[in-house]
């Protein structure tokens, strides 16, 4: 492999692989020729599994064979040293070979690394304790342990061979040790454990004969060098609230407790999770490590301007391991308060769970796994010759061909450019991600036809002549609304109040958005107020007003879709969150997975057991996501009216049974895993024709003989109603309806099925049946809503008095059209004559009247399916059923259109639908006889 000349030992466990690689490591060649025995022991020691229990062994057969020369914690010193070199050299011949891969490497030093911070803080806790007594909490009265966090690679699990370990010391409470034996001394447990934390420095990093541990930095503690060694709880929460800077939640991602109680480790979780991960989606941390990389990067130009020779720094520099770590990181600290998933320590993990969840491109994913594993190697060759933490190309010619070599590469051009490759790769990655766009005139939209692009820009000082100038040139023809709405925003107190980085963001965002509203006729003025109304609304969250300057894309379908719907822009400012859903046409564009986004739902549920809030929060979240994923399609026009109809209603299903499954967890005395209970849907949900803010109609039924059924699921039922329409930090799920239910208003929550089944047979009016006509099982036990659908079958086949039918039927219409008055001279699409609620009526009477002849008649197929089928059966003219089909289908997209532009009633000119209604009016006749 190598073609350096190289005067080997010769003794028989002299392996040409080791061989090799005592060419390339200096390091290793030096430690194999300092003792005889060390080729056997290496060749013994590569073919085992290097973990704890190896280590352990090792480090006692040494501490064994050292004898009674040192005691105590002490003792552990060499023997740990010189398992350390073993370990490295044992890694480096493993990795030259090809025996062992990059995730061995870095797992192997990071077990080694936990293990030797273990083994040390046990021993010397002993002798301190002997001294000074046990350190007891002042509050809790318990023993109080040192908390060692690894941050950094050692935190993520990912350490090199030859770098130094970042640790920070905490402890619980603050209080004394107890000092109840002859001769010790009582210590506060700061003082205590400030002891033992420089005991466990040196343990680690002196150098002795035996060269060292590991070498330890403790800057990244509260205030750095400047602060104590040790920190309490109490301490680390005030610093990290009131003190703790971005950069700091950064290096706090890879925080992991190597010792400690699990409750105490538990408790400082607990204070750092809220600082490291925020519960909104945080793209202001776009900006914060973009500031970060700069300061990094500019400090490496600075070093390579002082020392040429260092370049090519494959960690620090453009396009290196810190770029791919930013990568990951900054998805981490916008998302992963809200999604646990993405707050793992492990950059390659991390990278993995992005592609899972299309935060970024699988194949993207791919191709920074792939330079990751290049990097790190890379870094790793480059410590092997000299078990030197050293992240650049060595200086002289000889050295660099031999990291080439050691990299598989014949010459070290051939290196260097496969390291340009996979460099230009991460770094275009890193610049799509954290590339500045907080310029004036980043969008792309924005048309700079008009000459500079400056003299077309506001500032929150300007005069009502001077933005109508500037809406002027940018082709407003509604001037005076339009700049008074402008000025209204700019003079407003809430962005007068803003902070100035805030207030800067919010006027680039309105310079972006002019030139693209002015190039809507007919929609700017409405556009224009739309938007400024939501701008006003998030102002005061930077995380919004950063994720629309980072991602001016967003902004652009920001403005779209308040250009197509009032509705839209009125969800959207309830729901700010959901500008996350704009970032990726792929979660716009897509077909809704509905197994896939139920498992995922229950996955969410999962992070959270026993917390109320948070679960109904999630279910909101998760709803309030779809439903604008649905919405977006809708108003691009890729969905149908139907189809759209039928995916929320498959949404509303899939929540009212994860509802269903986790209030049932809530409740305490339940007594069976799974409740035999049911939900029936009715209405719109029932027919699956549910719409953006429809209300569930459903009936609750139960079947179980427990003689503390009634009362279990009753309250479950109270419960999934609170779940669902309580107002949250989230907002609502939706309203529910239980009118429905066996005596309406005066009957019971929740019935049993007999109960129900005995009431539909002898006491339900026939409007009751008619509403069967629209009803279905929804959630919960299959078995009874297996019952359900073979008794709603029965019942609608059920033999019926004709003429009492219809006097039923029309006496119930009347009802329905005196309740609904239209005093305007517009058509309304539900409720006039001929218009939807005619259709439905005619629909469930053909059912009811003709079911007990025709089975086919009681399939749950929706209205115009229905319609169809009684005109092939020859109940209605089949020319005329089809005419009042398009009717409805023309009714609903009209309603839908109308609703989406905020009108609370769905009314239309009379001639727009004329022709329509009179086909609905002809049927109408046809069927009730005028």
């Amino acid at each position: 492999m190598f073609n350096l000349v190289f005067n080997p030992i010769s003794r028989q466990f002299v392996t040409n692989s080791l061989l090799d690689s005592m060419t390339a490591s200096r390091f290793l060649a030096r430690w194999a020729n300092a003792d005889a025995a060390r080729p056997a022991q290496l060749a013994e020691f590569s073919q085992l599994s290097l973990d704890r229990a190896v280590f352990e062994r090792v480090l006692q057969n040494d501490i064994n064979a050292a004898g009674a020369s040192e005691t105590g914690a002490a003792a552990l010193n060499g023997p740990m040293r010189r398992l350390r070199n073993l370990i490295v050299c044992t890694l480096i011949e493993r990795d030259l070979s090809g025996k062992a891969d990059l995730a061995e490497v870095v797992r192997t030093m990071s077990e080694f690394a936990d293990f030797a911070v273990q083994t040390h803080l046990q021993a010397l806790m002993q002798e301190l304790t002997a001294l000074y007594g046990m350190p007891i909490g002042e509050e809790s009265g318990n023993a109080q342990e040192m908390i060692v966090l690894g941050m950094g690679k050692l935190g993520g699990g990912e350490l090199n061979v030859s770098s130094d370990i970042d640790l920070i010391f905490v402890y619980p409470e603050d209080g004394d040790t107890l000092a109840d034996q002859p001769g010790q001394r009582s210590l506060s447990n700061h003082e205590f454990f400030i002891r033992l934390g420089k005991k466990l420095i040196a343990a680690l990093s002196e150098i002795t004969g035996d060269g060292f541990t590991f070498r330890v930095d403790m800057a990244l503690r509260p205030n750095g060098a400047s602060g104590p060694l040790v920190a309490s709880h109490n301490m680390v929460e005030e610093y990290l609230i009131r003190q703790g800077r971005e950069w700091e939640r950064y290096a706090w991602t890879k925080a992991r407790a190597l010792t400690g109680t699990e409750s105490d480790i538990a408790a400082l979780e607990a204070i750092s999770r809220p600082f490291i991960y925020r519960r909104y989606l945080d793209f202001g941390s776009i900006d914060a490590l973009r500031s970060m990389h700069a300061q990094i990067r500019a400090e490496v130009k600075r070093q390579e301007s002082l020392h040429p020779e260092r370049s090519n720094n494959v960690k620090l520099g453009r396009g290196g391991i810190r770029e791919i770590e930013f990568t990951s990181q900054v998805f981490q600290l916008i998302r992963g308060g809200r999604d646990p998933e993405l707050r793992d320590r492990s950059t390659r993990v991390t990278l993995r769970t992005l592609a899972d969840k299309n935060l970024l491109e699988p194949a993207v994913v791919e191709q920074l796994l792939e330079a990751y594993t290049f990097l790190r190697n890379l870094e790793h060759r480059l410590q092997y010759l000299e078990d030197a933490q050293t992240h650049t190309l060595p200086v002289n010619d000889s050295d660099q061909l031999i990291v080439a070599q050691m990299m598989g590469y014949g010459d070290v051009a051939t290196l260097l450019a496969e390291l340009e490759r996979h460099r230009r790769i991460v770094a275009g990655q890193f610049d799509t991600i954290f590339s500045d766009k907080q310029g004036g005139s980043n969008t792309d939209d924005r048309a700079d036809s008009e000459g500079d692009g400056a003299a077309c820009e506001l500032n929150d000082g300007e005069s009502a002549e001077s933005i109508a100038d500037t809406l002027t040139l940018l082709g407003y023809d509604d001037v005076d609304g339009a700049t008074q709405r402008v000025l209204a925003t700019l003079q407003s107190p809430r962005l007068q109040s803003l902070p100035e980085a805030s207030r800067t963001r919010l006027m680039t965002l309105i310079n972006s958005a002019l030139p693209i509203i002015g190039a809507m006729p007919d929609k700017r003025l409405p556009t224009l107020r739309r938007l400024l109304d939501f701008f006003e609304a998030i102002a005061r969250r930077a995380a919004y007003l950063a994720l629309l300057t980072e991602y001016p894309h967003a902004l652009t379908r920001v403005i779209r879709m308040m250009a197509a719907s009032d509705w839209a822009a009125q969800y959207l400012t309830q729901h700010p969150i959901l500008l996350d859903e704009l970032l990726d046409d792929r979660n716009l564009k897509a077909q809704p997975d509905w197994p896939a986004f139920a498992q995922d739902c229950q996955r969410q549920l999962d992070t959270a057991p026993g917390d109320t809030e948070r679960q109904m929060d999630i279910l909101r979240e998760v709803h309030h996501a779809q439903l604008f994923r649905l919405l977006a399609q809708d108003l691009e026009g890729d969905l149908s009216v139907e189809h759209l109809a039928d995916h929320l209603s498959a949404l509303a299903d899939i929540l009212v049974a994860a509802t269903i499954q986790a209030v049932w967890q809530t409740i305490a005395n339940r007594h069976r895993e799974a409740p035999q209970f049911t939900v029936i849907a009715y209405g719109k949900l029932g027919g699956k024709e549910l719409g953006y803010v429809s209300d569930l109609d459903v009936v609750f039924l139960y079947d179980d003989d427990d003689q503390e059924a009634p009362g279990l699921y009753a309250k479950l039922a109270q419960r999934f109603i609170t779940w669902m329409t309580s107002h949250t930090p989230a907002g609502t799920l939706f309203d529910i309806d239980i009118a429905l239910r066996p005596d309406g208003a005066s009957g019971l929550l929740v019935s049993s099925f007999a109960t129900f089944e005995k009431y539909q047979r002898t006491s339900a009016w026939v409007w009751e049946h008619q509403a069967l006509t629209r009803a279905r099982y929804c959630a919960g036990d299959t078995g009874i809503g297996n019952r359900f659908e073979a008794l709603r079958e029965d019942l609608l086949r059920q033999e019926r008095d004709p003429q009492k039918l219809t006097q039923e039927v029309l006496g119930m219409r009347m009802k329905m059209h005196q309740a609904h008055p239209n005093p305007s001279t517009l058509f309304d699409l539900k409720h006039d004559d001929g218009g939807m609620i005619d259709i439905e009526f005619l629909v469930q009477f053909l059912v009811l009247r003709y079911a007990s002849q025709y089975q086919q008649l009681t399939g749950d197929i929706g209205n115009i399916a229905l319609l169809k089928l009684c005109g092939s059966l020859g109940l209605i003219d089949a020319a005329l059923a089809d005419e009042v089909a398009g009717a409805y289908r023309l009714f609903r997209k009209l309603q839908h259109q109308i609703r989406l532009q905020g009108e609370e009633r769905a009314r239309t000119p009379v001639e727009r639908v004329q022709k329509e209604s009179d086909s609905v009016k002809r049927l109408w006749a046809e069927v009730f006889g005028g």
